[in-house]
């Protein structure tokens, strides 16, 4: 057999599923005349669809960014340097005279000049360098710089002293039974006069002292000091604090020891006899005396049992104490070889200054002040003019600038919380003058937090100026907060980080309120906040509306600039959202944003009322237009606030704006129902009918009639009518608009391409190909469109179903466009009638002597052409249908040539029935074309049918004419009546009992309303009961319910009653006395389930079996077609069979 009869069409099996409908929100199609580009400003002109949806398109792209809750990665969308802040000279610390000046000035050559102590590594050690860098801070000449030098260098030196505090000692050695030790420390300045002397080779000695246990008040002593006993503990914390007058900073040595304390002897009285010491020198050979003194006063006896113990000792050389003072953990030292200690102390050590030789010394200026006027001006000075990004400056200070600091506040005596004070101070007066990073600002707050945790208290005068300093700089944030847009604009993320700095700043001064006996600020600070924002807010909207719709204008000129002004309002909500709000409410605890959106909602709100008033009896289509583009952005707002959690919209200022709007949205829907069948007559006008591009397969029109569409149901979203009611009257009056419209351009489709010429001898025509998309793609837009169009229904509507106005639009459409499909398709298949016919011709010409397969293959091969061009030309959907108009086509024109061809042999229906199984699998394509379920219904189960019909005998068709009156199903049981009966087979008698007991819902066949039933009953088929004539009963006038209760034997073996297609036919008839017999119907009973017939009955009469209702039915085509078939047969057999049902299908009518 030929591989024709395994064909499948290559282009079906190749057919993809036509992706979906997508908008084109872009740009629209193109066409031959190019649409003008968008408007800028303006209202559109009324006929002009071009432009009023160039404008419409705007509309929309401005609320595509308003969809949900603004995201902070899309409005951060710069990163360029933050706005310039402002400064004021005048907000710094004060200008010094010139007196003040050169007084500072010797001060600083001071400190350097008389430095003690050991540099650090980031130090400069180099007075040469320090001294020039002073010159250069203070701008003086050679000479005038070396005068000053030699003046300070002629001063009195000044007079040093050691502070000592003893903090803990830790791991100290167990003294005691009881496993523990009682540690006090003794300790000492060691002059250079008494300098421990060298020890000698043999035999390893360190000074040390002792005290004893009892303490008679405080210490006098000018040089030794001790610390209290610490008892059972061999981790003792004393932190107590000592200061040493310095003779020689070069020299002199610190000496610690520390003692176990064993005895009730008191060390008091001989630390006291140190006072009779005048000066220093010596007190090293008192040292040993003391101890002796100790121990002669505590003697108990010969053994010294009550010695105290020792446990280590100290010696730090004054000199190598760090310029800045340390915190450090020493290891304890043994006095001789012989000693066994072990274990650590911590000592805080700092060398200052106590008596200075200096004009600002002498006049009483504190060191404090001293350091803060030497800061100021070492800031000012490395924070040079030239500093290129000068607002990100973060106080790094120069090496000689950061020693000479350092030195003075050691020789100062400043504290750590001072010197964190000061820094502050000076840093944030320097800010409001020249712009600092605010991350170095938090730096010091921070520092200065810390050390306030730990110290707690400052001198009144110096708290005093901490709290001014405070007041001036929330005063100077405040500030900014007020002008935030202008300064911290939200899309710029330097900008955004430095507000965070900024207001992290504030936040730490919120901290410092209850802490201050001079409280800085008059309310809480997020109050002041709340009030500056508050303030700020209405400045830029009185700017913006001054700027943009001042009051004096007249109102159509007014409304341009309220749609401006509302829109900038909505994006700075969205900022204030997006951006501010989180920053604000998690730093300080304000609500910005909810204290932002009621000023500016309100205040929008006012002005959109008043202007709604005054234009409504003005109002125009330009008016309309402004109108309705000023509510949207409104309505924008309140949804806006509606979608964040917990916010209810009823509240609003805004709340019911939709009522004065309504006149303009109505007067605007209606312009727009004109201007899209405008706009949709210019794109038909342009059609060429030729597919946009490679990609598609519709023309320029329809994309942008569903461009059109797509926009009209985004305008609805947007607008989001509030009320339902006037909701419903919009939304129902714009989906019959929109229905209209569609309509409207398939009516101009059809003018269009009827005009156009059509091509000699084409069976496919390319544009009703593009047409057809066209419909397609209009019906899915116009679908969607009108699915985007559902309003609220209250509380009757059921979430997620359309309104029924709405959806019975809806479904009204999509049937209208689905029978323009359907119309198209026709024309299209139609062009295509002639060459089916012929090839089907083909095939029942064919003569017997060639095979199947070869006969079909003319008529596969136009098929698989045709589908090749209707596949590049359709879209999925459309492929479909015109696949099922010519599948219909084929078989009508199979059918035809089945009539047109009587008395063939049964190879002829053999080859149409390959024929038509080759078409099945043709349009299948292996599951790419049409489903086998539609393609064996219809048309196909009875060309089916007559095929194998035509293959069957007479008889064997006569037999189907009988299973098929059984396998009858009434599809209305009481359209035509009922009929019980009750058959059984006697088997003894060789014969079958038929009685008929009643009719029941007869059909009304005569004038008076009623009936006069009687019943035929035979048996059949009559090959198999040959001999047996047809009974009736009798008649029973004027009704529609007959009793008859007749019963009739047919004369029949068992046999014949069990063969396929027997059975016992009823025919109702209505007798007429004047005219031939109506038809009233028919009913069959199969005789191979009556009783008897199957097996012997065994007991029981006819009477005895159960009655069987039959529903009465008329004769369906799958009956009539077996008749059809036999009428064609010439035998005998066929043609009386024939002749008796014609006597009775004259009296049959067509189904009511």
């Amino acid at each position: 057999m030929s591989t024709l009869l395994e064909i499948k069409s290559s282009v079906l099996r190749q057919v993809q599923v036509c992706p979906s409908f997508r908008r084109r929100t872009e740009e629209e199609p193109a066409s031959g005349s190019a649409d003008p580009p968008e408007p800028t400003a303006g209202a559109w002109k009324p006929g002009d669809g071009v432009e009023f949806f160039a404008q419409m398109r705007l509309i929309l792209k401005k609320g595509e960014g308003r969809q949900g809750l603004p995201c902070p990665e899309v409005l951060l969308r710069s990163s360029s340097p933050a706005p310039a802040e402002p400064v004021d000279p005048s907000r710094g610390l004060r200008t010094l005279s010139q007196e003040e000046v050169d007084m500072l000035y010797e001060e600083a050559l001071y400190t350097v000049l008389h430095r003690a102590g050991t540099m650090g590594p980031d130090q400069v050690d180099d007075e040469e360098a320090l001294l020039s860098y002073l010159q250069q801070v203070f701008g003086t000449g050679p000479e005038e710089h070396a005068a000053a030098v030699e003046r300070v260098k002629k001063a009195k030196a000044p007079t040093y002293a050691l502070k000592v505090s003893v903090m803990r000692a830790k791991n100290l050695l167990a003294k005691d039974p009881n496993g523990f030790s009682d540690p006090y420390c003794m300790l000492g300045i060691l002059p250079a006069s008494g300098a421990v002397r060298e020890p000698s080779p043999h035999k390893e000695q360190r000074f040390s002292f002792r005290k004893g246990s009892k303490r008679g008040g405080p210490l006098p002593a000018k040089c030794i000091q001790v610390t209290e006993v610490k008892s059972s503990t061999l981790n003792p914390v004393w932190k107590e604090h000592f200061l040493f007058e310095i003779e020689d900073v070069g020299t002199d040595q610190l000496h610690l020891d520390i003692w176990d304390h064993d005895d009730d002897v008191s060390l008091v009285e001989a630390c006291r006899k140190l006072n009779e010491v005048i000066g220093l020198k010596g007190v090293s050979r008192y040292f040993k005396q003391i101890v002796k003194s100790a121990r002669a006063n505590g003697t108990a006896g010969p053994t010294e049992d009550h010695t105290d113990d020792f446990l280590g000792c100290l010696n730090i050389p004054v000199r190598e104490v760090p310029v800045a003072g340390e915190d450090r953990w020493f290891k304890l030292e043994p006095r001789s070889s012989a000693s066994r200690v072990q274990g650590d102390c911590q000592l805080i050590l700092k060398l200052i200054t106590t008596q200075r030789d200096t004009n600002m010394s002498q006049r009483g200026r504190s060191g404090f002040l001293s350091y803060l006027l030497l800061l100021s001006r070492l800031l000012q000075f490395e924070h040079r003019a030239e500093e290129p990004n000068s607002s990100s400056w973060r106080g790094e200070l120069s090496g000689p600038a950061a020693t000479v600091l350092c030195l003075h506040g050691a020789q100062s005596n400043l504290s750590a919380l001072q010197l964190a004070v000061l820094h502050w101070q000076v840093s944030s007066r320097h800010h409001q003058t020249r712009t600092l990073d605010y991350g170095y600002l938090l730096g010091l707050l921070e520092d200065l937090q810390a050390h306030w945790e730990e110290a707690g208290s400052l001198p009144q005068e110096q708290e005093e100026g901490l709290a001014d300093s405070f007041s001036a700089f929330s005063e100077f944030g405040l500030q900014l907060l007020r002008q935030l847009r202008d300064y911290f604009p939200a899309a710029n993320s330097t900008a955004v980080y430095r507000l965070e700095l900024l207001l992290k700043c504030l936040g730490k001064l919120q901290l410092f309120q209850p802490s201050f006996e001079i409280c800085p600020f008059e309310t809480e600070l997020n109050m002041d906040i709340a009030a500056a924002l508050k303030r700020g807010n209405r400045e830029w909207f009185d700017k913006l509306l001054n700027t943009q719709s001042p009051r004096e204008q007249p109102g159509p000129q007014r409304l341009a600039g309220l749609v401006k002004l509302a829109d900038t309002i909505y994006e700075d909500l969205q900022s204030c959202y997006g951006i501010y709000a989180s920053l604000f409410h998690s730093i300080i605890k304000v609500d910005f944003f909810t204290l932002t959106f009621r000023q500016l909602e309100r205040l929008v709100a006012e002005e959109a009322w008043v202007l709604t008033e005054e234009l409504s009896p003005k109002m125009t289509l330009e008016v309309a237009s402004g109108l309705f583009e000023l509510y949207l952005t409104l309505a924008d707002i309140q949804r806006f606030w509606s979608s964040i959690p917990g916010r209810d919209s009823r509240s609003l200022a805004l709340a019911g704006i939709h009522a004065p709007f309504l006149p303009a949205v109505k007067l605007w829907l209606q312009v727009l129902r004109d201007q899209t069948k405008w706009r949709l007559q210019g794109a038909v006008d342009v059609d060429t009918l030729e597919p946009m591009d490679a990609s598609s397969k519709h023309s320029s029109s329809a994309a942008t009639a569903s461009l059109c569409f797509s926009h009209i149901q985004e305008l609805w979203a947007c607008l989001a009518w509030p009320d339902p009611a006037q909701a419903q009257t919009l939304g129902t009056q714009l989906s019959q608009d929109l229905c209209e419209a569609a309509l409207f351009y398939t009516e101009l489709l059809r003018k269009k391409v009827d005009a156009q010429p059509g091509a000699a001898g084409e069976a496919v025509s390319e544009p009703l190909c593009v047409v057809l998309n066209d419909v397609e793609l209009l019906r899915k837009a116009a679908g969607q469109a009108l699915r985007g169009l559902a309003w609220p229904e209250g509380a009757a509507g059921l979430e997620g179903t359309l309104p029924r106005p709405l959806l019975s639009c809806t479904q009204a459409l999509d049937e209208d466009l689905q029978r323009e499909a359907r119309t198209v398709t026709a024309h299209l298949t139609s062009k295509m009638v002639g060459d089916v016919r012929k090839y089907v011709q083909h095939v029942s010409l064919s003569p017997d002597s060639i095979q199947n397969d070869e006969a079909v293959a003319p008529l596969l091969k136009y098929l698989d052409e045709k589908l090749a061009l209707l596949n590049a030309s359709l879209v999925k959907e459309n492929l479909n249908r015109v696949l099922e108009a010519l599948w219909e086509l084929l078989l009508q024109a199979i059918l035809q040539a089945l009539g047109a061809n009587r008395d063939v042999s049964a190879d002829f229906y053999g080859r149409f029935h390959f024929t038509l199984e080759a078409l099945v699998n043709f349009f299948h394509a292996e599951g790419q074309g049409l489903p086998l379920e539609s393609l064996r219904d219809g048309s196909y189960k009875r060309l089916e049918e007559e095929l194998r019909l035509h293959q069957c005998s007479t008889r064997e068709c006569i037999e189907q004419y009988y299973l098929d009156k059984l396998k009858q199903r009434s599809l209305e049981h009481n359209r035509f009546g009922r009929l019980s009966v009750r058959c059984h087979y006697e088997a003894a008698e060789q014969r079958l009992a038929v009685e008929v007991l009643h009719a029941a819902d007869l059909l009304p066949l005569d004038a008076n309303g009623l009936s006069d039933p009687f019943v035929i009953v035979e048996l059949g088929p009559p090959h198999l009961f040959p001999l047996v004539r047809s009974q009736r009963t009798q008649v029973k006038s004027r009704t529609l319910h007959p009793v008859y209760d007749e019963l009739f034997y047919f004369s029949v073996p068992a046999e014949a009653c069990r063969r396929r297609g027997a059975c016992v036919l009823f025919t109702v008839m209505d007798h007429d006395w004047l005219s031939t017999n109506d038809f009233a119907g028919e009913a069959a009973l199969g005789l191979g389930s009556v009783g008897g017939v199957a097996r012997p009955q065994v007991g029981g009469s006819a009477r005895a079996s159960q009655p069987v209702t039959l529903h009465l039915r008329r004769p369906r085509a799958q009956v009539r077609s077996a008749l059809r078939m036999l009428e064609g047969r010439p035998n005998k057999e066929a043609q009386e069979f024939v002749k008796r049902l014609r006597e009775l299908e004259k009296y049959m009518e067509a189904d009511p």
